[in-house]
């Protein structure tokens, strides 16, 4: 039996895991940005629901360095730059195994979710931003610097796209660079490139909705948007040879939006298939804390 908590910069869940797919929620707590100790109590409160020396397994934003457990996290700051593991098993006086989200988000979809059957899967994310992770043989590749699989990121965004072409620019993003796909691909990156195209400022989750209905200048921006982001993720499924990209994240809860990137994808991939490859992710309640269950050796 583990402790399961999926924290990101507004709250943290819990749920204790009986098995990768039997949990039972412990309520959610708002996440303390700026104060360890605060941060340490609120995990505490869900822990102490569990028994006495159950493991905790933790799925959070940001990057974990594997090399030495510490985290690099912008939006929690009182944990950015901490051996996150090593703090918490000392304070919480339990084993604490700690992973990155998009890393287990794709852990549970290549165990238990649209991964299954697959050696190599690649959890692709397009919400708040655009992340992924990569599995193969079951376990997670972290790379040098816990980086793999964050194939948002990097000056690699075209700048001419579209049919007819349109220019668009190099946007700065988050990490410090400028140009990474995560400026355009990202929900709000799709808000960016459509008030380029129109002057306009729908939501995304509004853009998305008017392309579906068949609305010209939404689709305009979509088809500018496919052409920004299949060329990263198809190089990406080149480079690593998975046969499966889970979609996760808000933006992949659009099944025409799948459909069409699957397509996209595999236009532009080396193996020809007519399978799909591109899919939605099967874990659509809870991925977290799937990710960080199958993490603490559940199945």
């Amino acid at each position: 039996m583990i402790t399961c908590l999926d924290i990101g910069g507004s709250g943290i869940k819990g749920a204790l895991a009986r098995s990768a797919t039997d949990l039972t929620p412990l309520g959610r707590r708002a996440t303390p940005l700026d104060d360890l100790d605060a941060f340490v109590a609120a995990i505490g409160e869900m822990v102490t629901q569990s028994p006495v020396g159950s493991p905790v397994a933790v799925s959070i934003t940001g990057v974990i360095d594997p090399a030495d457990g510490i985290i690099k996290v912008a939006n929690i700051p009182c944990i950015d730059g901490l051996p996150l593991a090593a703090e918490l098993t000392r304070r919480l006086g339990r084993e604490v195994l700690v992973g990155n989200d998009a890393d287990l988000f794709a852990l549970a979809e290549a165990v238990a979710g649209a991964g299954r059957g697959h050696r190599i899967v690649f959890g692709a994310i397009l919400g708040t931003g655009v992340g992924g992770g990569l599995v193969i043989d079951g376990k997670v590749v972290n790379g040098a610097g816990g980086y793999a699989g964050e194939w948002g990121h990097g000056p690699i965004a075209p700048t001419r796209v579209g049919t007819p072409p349109i220019e668009i620019p190099r946007y700065a993003c988050g990490c410090g660079q400028s140009g990474c796909v995560d400026t355009v691909g990202a929900a709000r990156g799709l808000e960016r490139l459509h008030r380029h195209l129109t002057d306009r400022a729908p939501s995304s989750v509004e853009i998305v909705a008017a392309w579906e209905a068949g609305d010209a200048a939404a689709g305009r921006t979509m088809d500018v948007y496919f052409d920004v982001v299949a060329p990263p993720l198809a190089l990406v499924v080149n480079v690593v040879g998975a046969s499966i990209v889970p979609l996760g994240g808000g933006l992949g809860q659009s099944a025409k939006l799948v459909e069409r990137l699957d397509r996209e994808v595999r236009s532009r991939i080396l193996r020809r298939t007519n399978a799909p490859l591109v899919v939605q992710a099967a874990l659509a309640i809870e991925p977290g804390l799937v990710g960080a269950a199958i993490m603490g050796g559940l199945s």
